[in-house]
C-alpha cells in the first residue's frame, strides 16, 4: 500500500471526529495559552484534585471509546487490543490532565500554586 493510500483511509477514519478533535485542539491550546500568560509552569504548580480528575476522565474511556467505535469491551480479546486500549485511555488522562491542571491554576490563582 502507498503512503497516499494509508493517509487516504486515515482521512476517511477521521472525518467523522475532525470536530472533536479541532475543538480539543482549540481548547487546549487556550487553556494553555492563558494560564502560561499569567504565569503557569508545568512542574512549579501541583493540584492534586487535577491530577485525580484527569485519572477520572482517562478511566471513563473505558465507557465511551466503545461507544464512538461502536465496538464493545467483550471485543477486547487480545495482547494487542488491549494496549491499544490501554495505550487510548493513557492519551485520553494526558490531555485531560493538560487541559485541567491549567485550569486550575487560572480557577485557584498563584495562592494554591504553593499547596
Amino acid at each position: 500500500m502507498t503512503m497516499t493510500g494509508i493517509l487516504t483511509i486515515l482521512m476517511y477514519a477521521l472525518a467523522p471526529f475532525l470536530w472533536l478533535i479541532v475543538t480539543s485542539v482549540v481548547l487546549l491550546l487556550t487553556v494553555q495559552l492563558l494560564a502560561h500568560l499569567r504565569g503557569y509552569r508545568i512542574l512549579g504548580y501541583r493540584c492534586l484534585g487535577a491530577n485525580l480528575a484527569a485519572i477520572a476522565v482517562g478511566l471513563t474511556g473505558l465507557w465511551w471509546i466503545p461507544l464512538f467505535t461502536h465496538s464493545r469491551l467483550a471485543y477486547v480479546a487480545s495482547v494487542f487490543d488491549w494496549i491499544a486500549l490501554i495505550g487510548a485511555l493513557f492519551a485520553t488522562a494526558i490531555l485531560a490532565w493538560l487541559v485541567l491542571h491549567p485550569l486550575s491554576f487560572l480557577l485557584r490563582g498563584k495562592s494554591a500554586s504553593s499547596a
